[in-house]
């Protein structure tokens, strides 16, 4: 496919524009238009780009080879579906959907079609993340953090659904291992969703992972700590650093005796446009994408155990 690809972008908030803003800037990619129920931000966001500003997704059915769905959470299914069976690839962002059964007839849809479906999971881009393909072995104990400030967007979900599924994907394509049990707890302070969580994931393979996301933090922090035999990485992605603590030898100088310590420093890349360029690249060269829709689907399955888990607890805790 040597043409230009025909993409729409479908939402015009906050993360809408800057998808929109992306594919306008490359060259094997024809930004046809832009869709928003809010006639206002559609032409908003279209003016800066020459291009036509819908209400309607459907007005884009027939001119688009694929398209961004950055519409909110609880929308993703009616729009994905729409373009689906129409045979437009999608990259629909994250959470992917708001059930599973929802996840499972959109992969259907997808697979009996030949389409992709690319689920923005964005730190799967990190540098740091994709440095850790070389770093990672076998973790045996994981604790993250990811602390945000509040912003009213992302709140038609929980906190898991909006922040923790990031660190969900990430030790599930690190771990690679069915889930045993999850033990998890959380509360809305501000939403009426849930705000603040924190899970206890066993793994079938030994490995525990502790996990704590808030949108309700006075800073914004992602980090996480791994532990494997012999080595313990720490990785802080909003600086792309990561600090590695190993097995230096005989000799080792370090702050734990006989334990070398090894910084790595990346450039902080812009991981939207790495995303986007890589859904292109797989919709171009027909090519199963960095998170697939089955990978989306099951760090949307671990996130809805965990929030079943929360409600339970929160139900003992209200009785």
């Amino acid at each position: 496919m040597n043409k230009k690809l025909r993409v729409g972008v479908i939402g015009a908030g906050y993360l809408g524009k800057f998808h929109a803003e992306k594919y306008a800037r490359m060259d094997n990619v024809d930004l046809v238009g832009v869709v928003d129920k809010n006639r206002s931000s559609a032409e908003d966001v279209a003016g800066n780009y020459n291009i036509r500003a819908y209400i309607d997704h459907k007005e884009l059915l027939g001119k688009v080879d694929a398209a961004s769905i950055v519409v909110s959470t609880p929308a993703h299914y009616a729009v994905s579906k729409d373009f689906l069976e129409n045979d437009v690839d999608l990259l629909i962002e994250k959470p992917m959907t708001v059930t599973l059964e929802e996840a499972d007839e959109l992969i259907r849809i997808a697979e009996s079609r030949g389409l992709i479906i690319q689920v923005g999971h964005l730190e799967r881009f990190n540098p740091a993340v994709v440095a850790l393909r070389d770093i990672i072995k076998t973790p045996m104990f994981i604790e993250s953090h990811r602390l945000s400030i509040y912003h009213s967007r992302g709140t038609d979900v929980s906190v898991v659904l909006d922040l923790m599924i990031h660190d969900i994907d990430i030790m599930l394509n690190f771990v690679r291992s069915d889930i045993k049990t999850i033990h998890a707890a959380g509360i809305p302070v501000i939403s009426e969703h849930i705000d603040i969580a924190n899970a206890r994931l066993e793994f079938e393979s030994g490995c525990i992972a502790n996990v704590t996301a808030s949108r309700i933090s006075t800073k914004n922090e992602r980090k996480v700590r791994l532990f494997q035999k012999d080595a313990y990485i720490s990785v802080d992605f909003a600086n792309c650093k990561i600090t590695v603590i190993n097995k230096a030898g005989q000799g080792g100088t370090g702050l734990i005796p006989g334990m070398g310590i090894k910084q790595l420093s990346f450039t902080n890349t812009d991981a939207l446009e790495d995303e986007l360029v890589s859904f292109v690249k797989a919709v171009k060269r027909r090519e199963a994408p960095e998170v697939t829709g089955q990978m989306g689907r099951n760090a949307l399955k671990i996130a809805l155990s965990i929030m079943e888990q929360i409600n339970i607890t929160r139900g003992r805790l209200l009785s």
